[in-house]
């Protein structure tokens, strides 16, 4: 005899039988696809489901553009005997901006490299980052005119890590190796910039920066703008990195904050400055930190503390800097910079004899870590006597 259910007792008979399903079914997990040399990248980027990783074969993969969309998504590279895949751009771009544009909810993208991006407006990126987040991992950016441009969304968050930017191509209207736009938030940490051309090494217009443990040292060849600028302000901490301007710089100030003013009523502004090195390579004075508060929209907090800064420039120097361990130097006081050695010179009386950052709204100005060549960084021991400057080794 048939007996018939009531419609709550039948839809909880339903609600178990699903339980039960899901239950027995076997799992799904995610796919790992593999891109050869001569594929298709944008077949397979089509043919991937969120979740998915993609793993690029050694070599060199030309034309191969794309635009990633998904959820959830990793491409990572392969290493062989030449080291990382190389995507080379030769012409191809996708929708005219990038070889790769980003436009996902959580991308990574690890040991690749991109060369030559090339498009219509010349703005054209290894990879142009829309929205979502992001995560670029022991990645090099080499002969694009833009390395990574970060667009406007506001809630976007991008982190580089122990990534490397060069070769800005010369005849370009600005090739930054780095652009940042209007994002949320914007994290760089363990990453060499160097060969800029007029443009700039690093460019952030996030809400909030964290610019830390990097080489923005640009080096005999190079003749960048600025090599690190906030022209918005916000927050900006800035720990632990060399910074290095070029004899034939095409622009003296080195670090800028605040010279487009600010763009809109709600933002933060600080600039915390600690641990640095910078470096000035050539006889004209270098602007080595330049802050324009007077075009922000509310007050600047700032904080300059044991910082060195090297080579002729200009810097108000005076019993307040020296007494939080900012420290003048002749460049020649410095280890080798010559052969990239940044440290202070092994008998100098500063070394140990930092003063002590403290915190800037609940983070720390304490240096945890150090640069690492040719990209990363390694830890500090946690007992060390902290000296002024970016290198403690």
């Amino acid at each position: 005899m048939l007996v018939a259910l009531q419609p709550r007792a039948a839809a909880a008979q339903a609600a178990a039988c699903l339980a039960l399903w899901l239950l027995l079914a076997p799992a799904v997990h995610a796919a790992t696809l593999q891109l050869e040399v001569g594929a298709s990248l944008p077949a397979l980027l089509k043919r991937a489901v969120d979740g998915d990783v993609i793993e690029i074969a050694p070599g060199d993969h030309r034309g191969q553009v794309g635009v990633i969309g998904h959820k959830k998504l990793t491409l990572r590279g392969i290493d062989g005997p030449q080291g990382r895949p190389v995507l080379h751009a030769d012409g191809a771009s996708a929708e005219g901006k990038a070889i790769l544009v980003v436009r996902g909810e959580d991308i990574r993208i690890e040991n690749l490299a991109f060369r030559g991006a090339r498009v219509r407006d010349r703005n054209g990126a290894g990879i142009r980052f829309e929205k979502g987040r992001l995560l670029v991992l022991r990645c090099l950016f080499a002969d694009n005119e833009n390395g990574l441009l970060a667009g406007n969304q506001p809630d976007a968050e991008l982190e580089v890590r122990d990534s490397e930017f060069m070769q800005a191509p010369v005849g370009t209207p600005l090739p930054h190796l780095l652009y940042v736009g209007r994002i949320a938030r914007f994290v760089l940490q363990g990453s060499r910039m160097r060969g800029g051309a007029d443009g700039h090494l690093v460019k952030s217009r996030a809400i909030e920066s964290h610019i830390r443990y990097n080489e923005l040292v640009d080096g005999t060849l190079g003749r960048a703008a600025y090599e690190l600028e906030f022209p918005n302000g916000g927050l900006a901490y800035v720990i632990g990195n060399v910074i290095g301007q070029s004899e034939t710089t095409s622009n003296l100030a080195m670090l800028s904050y605040g010279t487009e003013g600010a763009d809109d009523r709600e933002r933060v502004h600080g600039l915390y400055v600690s641990h640095n090195t910078f470096i000035n390579d050539g006889v004209k004075p270098a602007n080595f930190v330049r802050v324009v508060a007077d075009r922000l929209r509310g007050p600047v907090d700032r904080r300059l503390v044991d910082n060195v800064f090297a080579g002729i420039g200009m810097l108000s120097f005076g019993w307040a800097d020296v007494s939080q361990g900012n420290v003048p130097l002749p460049r020649a006081l410095l280890r080798e910079p010559d052969l990239r050695a940044f440290g202070l010179g092994p008998d100098s009386w500063l070394r140990g004899r930092a003063v002590g950052a403290g915190s800037a709204r609940g983070v720390s100005l304490l240096p945890t870590m150090q640069f690492k060549p040719p990209a990363g960084t390694q830890p500090l021991p946690a007992n060390l006597r902290l000296s002024p400057g970016a290198v403690q080794d």
